[in-house]
């Protein structure tokens, strides 16, 4: 995805909010941008418009009627057509466990109102460069039993496939990349979120977790003090 494309090839943007003047003043600055934009109020409403609208990217506020952000965001990284798309949380909750809930089911970035468009603008644009520049490393790894698959966001085990949200399987494709290498949290920070993004970084203890609960435990190795390494032998 490239955040220069023409007019015919235009990046799709969702933004759900339940604030009108919110809508309108993202919608004017996206559509400014050079960004195909569709809007809806509610977290139901936004489901059923991402069905068929399939966006690159949604921002979510996420005290909603119907349906509230994180909810919300769970519901559209299980639909398949969506695996690739960012999410990016615009709220007025600034508390820490906001985030966290965020960042838990893949959220890509996180930022609190009110809302400077200029440095939002530049944001979305980062998000669209950096998938753009990023290094095609292949489409499957095989690797200690796990076999690791780009095109479908899955994970096949001996005895089970499972289907990854985004940043968890960046994560793993990731580190899988460079077994037995250890990566300190703020490296893994910045090559999976980016250096123009702020992620607490517990973040990445969640995300290693959450991994740990689907794929099983031996497969990526805490270093108290250091980081993490994905660990070749399984």
């Amino acid at each position: 995805m490239s955040a220069a494309k023409t007019a015919q090839q235009l990046h799709r943007v969702l933004v759900v909010d339940d604030d009108p003047d919110i809508v309108e003043m993202l919608q004017y600055n996206l559509e400014k941008e050079g960004y195909d934009v569709r809007t809806a109020p509610d977290g139901r409403k936004a489901l059923d418009m991402a069905r068929t609208f399939i966006p690159e990217l949604v921002l979510l506020d996420i005290m909603m009627p119907q349906l509230d952000g994180i909810e919300t965001g769970r519901q559209l990284r299980t639909m398949p057509d969506l695996r690739q798309t960012f999410i990016l949380y615009l709220t007025a909750r600034s508390e820490e466990y906001s985030e966290v809930a965020a960042f838990e089911i893949g959220a890509d970035d996180y930022i609190t109102k009110p809302i400077k468009p200029r440095a939002l603008m530049s944001r979305i644009n980062a998000l669209f460069r950096r998938e753009a520049q990023k290094a095609d490393p292949g489409e499957k790894i095989e690797i200690g039993g796990l076999v690791i698959n780009r095109l479908n966001y899955t994970v096949t085990t001996a005895d089970k496939t499972v289907v990854l949200p985004k940043k968890e399987f960046e994560l793993l494709f990731f580190l899988a990349l460079s077994p037995n290498k250890v990566f300190g949290r703020e490296e893994l920070l910045q090559k999976i979120w980016g250096v123009d993004i702020y992620v607490l970084e517990r973040t990445v203890d969640v995300h290693i977790r959450k991994l740990r609960e689907k794929i099983g435990e031996n497969y990526i190795k805490t270093l108290k003090g250091v980081g993490y390494m994905f660990n070749s032998e399984g």
